[in-house]
C-alpha cells in the first residue's frame, strides 16, 4: 500500500513539475515584422523585407515570405537555437543569439550552425544574417 501511495505521490510531482506556470508565457510571443536585414554587412532592400513576418508561439515559429516555413525554438539565455521542420529549412538546424530592445527583437542567425554568433555583427561573416523586427 506504501509503495503505490508513493508511486501517486510522485506522479503527482513529476506531473507538476512539467506544467506550465499560468501568466508566464513566452514574451516574444507574437507577429514580428522585419524592418532590418543584413548578410556579410551589407543591407537588403525594404523592398525584399514587404511580405515576410515570424510568429513566434512559445517554442514554435512559422516564418511567411513567398512560402511557409515551420519549426522549433529553444531558448539559452540570450541565444536561440532553430528547428525546421516544415518547409524550405526543413531538417535544418541554426544557432543564433537574440536581443529585445527599444521594442524591437534582434536576431542573428548563423547558417552554418557551427557555433553561436558571438555579437550582432554579420561585416566579413558571409554565414551570419541579421534582422531586426517590430511588433506587428
Amino acid at each position: 500500500m506504501q509503495r503505490i501511495i508513493l508511486f501517486f505521490a510522485l506522479l503527482s510531482v513529476l506531473g507538476c513539475a512539467g506544467a506550465k506556470k499560468a501568466g508566464h508565457s513566452n514574451p516574444y510571443n507574437g507577429t514580428w515584422i522585419p524592418v532590418k536585414q543584413e548578410m556579410n554587412g551589407k543591407p537588403f532592400p525594404a523592398s525584399i523585407l514587404s511580405g515576410q513576418q515570424l510568429i513566434i508561439s512559445d517554442s514554435i515559429y512559422i516564418f511567411q515570405e513567398y512560402g511557409t516555413d515551420k519549426g522549433v525554438i529553444t531558448y539559452h539565455k540570450n541565444k536561440m537555437d532553430i528547428y525546421g521542420r516544415e518547409g524550405v529549412n526543413a531538417g535544418k538546424h541554426f544557432t543564433a543569439i537574440f536581443k529585445y530592445e527599444n521594442d524591437q527583437l534582434v536576431i542573428c542567425y548563423n547558417l552554418a550552425a557551427d557555433n553561436y554568433p558571438t555579437a550582432f555583427e554579420t561585416t566579413s561573416k558571409p554565414t551570419l544574417f541579421l534582422s531586426v523586427f517590430k511588433r506587428k
